[in-house]
């Protein structure tokens, strides 16, 4: 897996490359400023990138209109971005052009290397890994998608816990339920989301993606 590391602070950014490299994928690009991180998607085209939001020139969010732009450029490529904050409106635009390949974590919510890497690998693999923290605050303004009202209370829980990439598996124990229970949920809640079977791409991300971008 080919990987940029766009970080403005050097020992965080080392940090992550001698993580990513240890896991055995290959850092190919690093970037410290907003340029030079369009600059590294565009010429290299990464499996996946890793982007801060705040970084020089203006240490506003020079990272995240990056990512913007590159995926404005090269349709779909997978980002993960790793903030401090978490800048709706942007957050937004990057889950807007309804593909895959997105990533968004708090950087204080990662808790271990494992939990990184896997994060990176489900985003390169054209997936969905978003921080609990960033999913609320995009549904903070309690608007509601006609479609999502739709949705049981427990089947918005298991949409939520599909958001942050889980799988059926996963969000069994997280509810206390059998997988084939989250099956049948995730099976009805696609169904009221009208997405089916004969959907170009994976019916998981478009579920997510309707969740997450919720007008």
């Amino acid at each position: 897996m080919r990987v940029v590391v766009a970080e403005d602070l050097y020992l965080l950014r080392d940090g992550m490359v001698r993580l990513i490299e240890a896991y055995g994928h290959q850092v190919v690009a690093t970037a410290a400023t907003g340029p030079e991180t369009l600059a590294a998607l565009l010429k290299w085209r990464p499996d996946v990138s890793v982007v801060d939001v705040r970084m020089p020139p203006a240490q506003s969010d020079e990272g995240l209109r990056a990512a913007l732009a590159a995926r404005g450029e090269v349709p779909g490529l997978p980002i993960l971005i790793l903030s401090q904050h978490v800048e709706q409106l942007y957050a937004r635009e990057l889950l807007a052009d309804g593909s895959g390949g997105i990533g968004y974590f708090l950087k204080d919510s990662v808790f271990d290397a494992d939990q990184f890497i896997d994060a990176l690998e489900r985003v390169a693999a054209g997936g969905t890994a978003m921080d609990p923290a960033v999913i609320a605050a995009l549904l903070s303004s309690g608007s509601s998608h006609r479609r999502l009202g739709q949705l049981s209370e427990r089947e918005h829980s298991v949409l939520a816990l599909m958001a942050e990439g889980l799988s059926n598996q996963a969000i069994g124990r997280r509810l206390f339920l059998s997988e084939s229970a989250i099956s049948k949920y995730t099976t009805s809640l696609f169904g009221k989301l009208g997405i089916t079977d004969d959907d170009d791409g994976n019916r998981r991300v478009l579920a997510v993606l309707a969740y997450l971008n919720n007008p």
